[in-house]
């Protein structure tokens, strides 16, 4: 799992190799992406979260994929300028990471009739069916949410490295 403090370095190292000294590092509170890049603040984010329980190496490349993105500007995307440029700093991922999510810290949770979960960060608001068990909408799997209390312990818990 990252020490957070290194993960601060490795940012600040480098937005001062590829680029200008307005861009800054800081860690957000995102639930299930890695992280961000705010082009009007001109600030790189990483999940706080998320950094605490992936490793070292899983980070970097989050790293990566935002300096790639500051540096193609906000119109690329994840399209053809990006990826060339992510590729050149070294960045292997895609354009999401397939890794953990903090699942302990989404307040609806949804249980399919065959006892398959489904997480959710905001309430749902329309019906939704297992994914696991179908891949399109089927009436017959539809998930039953409930509703469940995310304690400031619970935040700690999950922000802390393990």
């Amino acid at each position: 799992m990252a020490d957070l403090r290194k993960v601060t370095v490795w940012a600040h190292a480098l937005i001062r190799m590829h680029l200008d000294p307005s861009w800054t590092f800081a860690f957000d509170n995102a639930k299930k992406r890695a992280g961000a890049c705010h082009f009007a603040q001109r600030r790189i984010s990483v999940s706080r979260y998320l950094a605490a329980r992936f490793e070292d190496d899983d980070v970097h490349q989050t790293l990566l994929h935002e300096v790639a993105h500051a540096i193609a500007g906000p119109a690329a995307g994840h399209g053809p300028a990006w990826k060339k440029i992510a590729r050149e700093l070294g960045y292997v991922g895609g354009a999401t990471h397939a890794l953990e999510t903090a699942t302990e810290l989404a307040p609806w949770v949804g249980v399919c009739p065959n006892g398959h979960l489904a997480y959710r960060h905001r309430r749902p608001s329309r019906p939704s069916s297992c994914a696991r068990c179908s891949r399109t909408f089927d009436p017959a799997l539809l998930l039953r949410w409930s509703r469940r209390e995310i304690t400031p312990a619970t935040r700690r818990a999950a922000a802390t490295p393990r």
